[in-house]
């Protein structure tokens, strides 16, 4: 989910998440479009038409902030920018959080007993319904992922922070039944499983349940997701895991005052070490242009091996995004092209590696 540090009051497509600029299509899209059918193209980390809001009254504090749920729309932005598979990604931590200009977005309370695994179970049924409308269809096994493309968009279904296990186990077998195949573990509370990047420490890193949670998503074929981990949590869960994991939305470092999202050149060197894929996140914290995206994709090509590098857009909850529509994915390919990505390099980070790390993992 977004990053950001506005107020509550902003609307979708203003303030804190109108894009940061909007890029004019680039030289070569016709082609980026023949890849596109030719190749198979996926979004790691993304909440199509902020499909978490589904069913929310409109006047819930994140309704009003982020803007009417609109999942038709992104749909049909997603065949236009040519994706065949996208992740739709609940918010665990959702009811929690609160959104300042002085501390950004953080849990402001505790949950109530049981409040977190209620909105999840609201999220899941609705997310679900809008995954499997018409035209669209729910990926649960590799051979989903590998579908034609006149089968339909593929829907990924995942959660952003493990919240909703409420220091259960027995919440991870009830949503690998209702379709979900990937948990980011911790999100912008400090929850049950392990730290955060964006508060101070509390656990020290992994915790014991967090390694129970690592083992049964390896025995129930999920695959962990350590966005918003620190390092602590990562070289924890990467001592324990017996598949590789992928960070779905970020980059590496930028700058003289890196953001606490941001990877060190270890952090992400790691991941990919042990056989994940890290995606690129092009969100304004450290990126003021798409160029500069395009920048960064390529950088963590350099450092991490094309075969370990995709893009996660965090669309339609995202920081002042540089890429803020599914339809600028063929500008984002004509772009790599133009900079000297072959076009199987461009098939490989625009889809195929994060398509065949969930492959190995769901089986």
């Amino acid at each position: 989910m977004m990053c950001c540090c506005a107020g509550p009051t902003a609307t979708a497509g203003s303030g804190p998440f109108a894009p940061r600029e909007t890029a004019a299509p680039r030289p070569g899209r016709e082609r980026a479009a023949a890849l596109a059918r030719a190749q198979t193209w996926m979004d790691a980390h993304a909440h199509p038409g902020r499909c978490f809001l589904l069913d929310l009254p409109p006047d819930d504090p994140f309704v009003r902030l982020l803007g009417a749920p609109d999942v038709e729309q992104a749909c049909a932005d997603l065949a236009a920018g040519g994706l065949g598979l996208a992740t739709f990604a609940t918010v665990g931590d959702l009811r929690v959080l609160t959104v300042t200009a002085e501390a950004g977005i953080r849990a402001g309370r505790a949950f109530a007993p049981g409040e977190a695994a209620a909105d999840h179970r609201r999220q899941l049924a609705t997310v679900g319904r809008a995954a499997t409308a018409s035209g669209r269809r729910l990926v649960r096994a590799a051979a989903d992922l590998r579908a034609p493309a006149d089968a339909g968009l593929g829907v990924v279904l995942t959660c952003e922070g493990a919240d909703f296990l409420e220091g259960r186990l027995d919440g991870l077998q009830d949503a690998y039944d209702r379709g979900v195949r990937s948990i980011t573990l911790v999100h912008y509370r400090v929850n049950e499983l392990g730290d955060i990047q964006t508060e101070p420490p509390v656990h020290g890193g992994l915790t014991a349940f967090g390694a129970d949670v690592v083992r049964e998503m390896n025995r129930l074929g999920m695959v962990i997701d350590l966005a918003h981990a620190p390092w602590s949590v990562t070289r924890d869960v990467l001592g324990r895991t017996a598949a590789p994991v992928m960070i779905s939305h970020s980059h590496l470092v930028r700058g003289a005052a890196p953001h606490p999202r941001l990877l060190s050149a270890e952090h992400a060197l790691a991941v990919a070490r042990a056989g994940g894929v890290v995606a690129a996140w092009p969100a304004g914290v450290a990126l003021a242009t798409f160029d500069e995206y395009v920048d960064e994709i390529l950088r963590m090509v350099d450092l991490l091996g094309v075969e370990h590098v995709a893009i996660g857009t965090d669309m339609d909850a995202n920081y002042r995004p540089v890429l803020s529509s599914y339809r600028q994915i063929p500008d984002l390919a004509a772009a790599l092209l133009a900079r000297g990505a072959g076009e199987a390099d461009v098939g490989r980070i625009l889809g195929g590696n994060v398509v065949g790390l969930f492959a190995g993992v769901l089986g």
